[in-house]
């Protein structure tokens, strides 16, 4: 059979991206299909627009505290119209950046959704193709618990946060993990009242529980409200003021309110079983090759359900593509890799490998290796002294986990994913040279004190007595 297409891509997200330029840039005839826009929802509503948006904040938060070092005489920047300036960054990036990407795929842009006939076979506008392999990267939507009321006030989600066009007075978050942490902190220091209700008991609750207190020690004095473990019986809207009343007695009011409580997944535009493709709840079932059911069919990304995080779509967009064109027996198992996560509060919190709780609750051996920030001289010189670094490491110095609290954590943390993901043992961190007096020079500490650990053995003392 003659296909219109080798490749055909649907969602041109953070893994569609990833198959659609490299599969075009190795010479195959690639079809890209976007109902919205270039990037999906990382460069538009997500990733890209929020870190602007907490750059931003970060820097009127740092200009407000100078008056602390006798230069209150300069005033805090007012950011009156941040989500202008964001939005006319994202137009620069997508028509000078992102498009020309692009220039070897046949792109279907904006012309509705995608939704397949056959196996091979799908429909844009009215318009059909063919194609050999089809990726699906349609990604995930925020998710809408089911709280009585939600649906008789305007309420925000990162697709429509960034279509605000000032800085409310107040803000109500429902939701305590990385997007709601993030713009709890971001819309604080632009001048918002923030209140964070949610469930769990602590916040980034996909993390270990010490990174969550930390954070809401900062937060609270910022002197953002934050309520966890509570549960929302109702919400209302008073006039202009939306109210959420939770399970312990509180009412909260606030002039605008922003759902962040997960990812969802919406398949029926789709029509995949019309491509004997299974999925649930959770996601498109996959295999270890991200093939779906129907073989030549692969769904890298958040559509699977795996890993929600835009590096992890971009990573298994990559692996999927090899697989789909790599000999017997070549293969390639998306689980074998580490993905490594940061929320980018301030300080920022990143982790790989394995959880403290995981680790404990699996009977897993293990020593904590920590060195804080404030015992490090260049932390405290340049006034960024809060946080840590701490290794979850056996004996013989395997790392299982790593988790930093601290300025650089985003950057940090890939030194340590490239370890555990090579099973790299601490030695081999120590050995390396860390520039100084960078914060990753923490890093090199870390292995050093695990060293100095082993050289309390006494059969050890003894041993280098005799060599010395």
């Amino acid at each position: 059979m003659r296909f219109d297409y080798d490749v055909a891509v649907i969602g041109l997200g953070p893994a569609g991206m990833a198959v659609s330029i490299m599969a075009s840039e190795m010479g195959l005839r690639v079809l890209g299909v976007e109902q919205r826009a270039l990037g999906g929802e990382c460069m538009n509503v997500g990733c890209i627009p929020s870190k602007a948006l907490l750059r931003m904040a970060h820097v009127r938060y740092l200009v407000g505290r100078l008056s602390e070092y006798a230069l209150s005489d300069v005033d805090a920047p007012t950011t009156k119209k941040p989500f202008a300036q964001i939005h006319e960054h994202l137009r620069f990036i997508t028509e000078k950046k992102t498009t020309k990407m692009f220039e070897k795929v046949d792109l279907r842009l904006g012309e509705g959704p995608a939704s397949f006939i056959n196996p091979h076979t799908i429909s844009v506008g009215g318009r059909t193709a063919t194609a050999k392999r089809i990726f699906i990267c349609t990604g995930s939507l925020p998710a809408t618990p089911p709280i009585p009321g939600l649906e008789s006030v305007d309420y925000l989600t990162n697709e429509t946060l960034f279509d605000l066009e000032t800085i409310p007075g107040s803000l109500a978050i429902i939701g305590g993990g990385a997007i709601g942490c993030e713009m709890a902190q971001a819309f604080q220091r632009l001048g918002s009242r923030v209140t964070m209700v949610h469930l769990d008991p602590h916040l980034i609750p996909h993390g270990d529980w010490d990174a969550g207190k930390l954070i809401e020690e900062i937060f609270t004095s910022e002197g953002i409200g934050v309520y966890n473990a509570r549960g929302i019986r109702r919400i209302a809207r008073e006039n202009a003021v939306i109210t959420l009343q939770t399970d312990h007695g509180e009412v909260f009011r606030a002039d605008q309110l922003l759902l962040a409580a997960g990812r969802q997944h919406s398949f029926g535009e789709l029509n995949l079983e019309a491509a004997g493709v299974r999925y649930g709840t959770q996601g498109i079932e996959v295999d270890s090759r991200l093939r779906t059911s129907s073989p030549h069919i692969y769904a890298p990304g958040d559509c699977n359900g795996t890993y929600l995080f835009s590096h992890a779509a971009m990573h298994q967009g990559m692996i999927a593509l090899m697989n789909a064109i790599a000999p017997w027996p070549v293969r390639f198992d998306f689980r074998k890799y580490v993905v490594p996560w940061t929320v980018f509060t301030d300080p920022p919190i990143a982790h790989v490998g394995a959880l403290e709780r995981d680790l404990k609750a699996n009977d897993v051996p293990f020593e904590v290796i920590e060195e804080q920030y404030a015992d490090y001289g260049a932390a405290i010189a340049e006034g960024v002294s809060t946080g840590s670094i701490r290794a979850y490491v056996s004996k013989t110095g395997r790392i299982h986990g790593v988790r930093i609290m601290g300025e650089g954590a985003g950057e940090m943390i890939n030194e340590w994913g490239l370890a555990v993901q090579n099973r790299l043992r601490l030695h081999k961190i120590m050995f390396l040279q860390h520039s100084f007096p960078s914060m990753s020079f923490l890093t090199k500490r870390v292995s050093e004190r695990w060293m100095m650990n082993r050289m309390k053995s006494p059969f050890l003392r003894r041993m280098v007595r005799w060599l010395f």
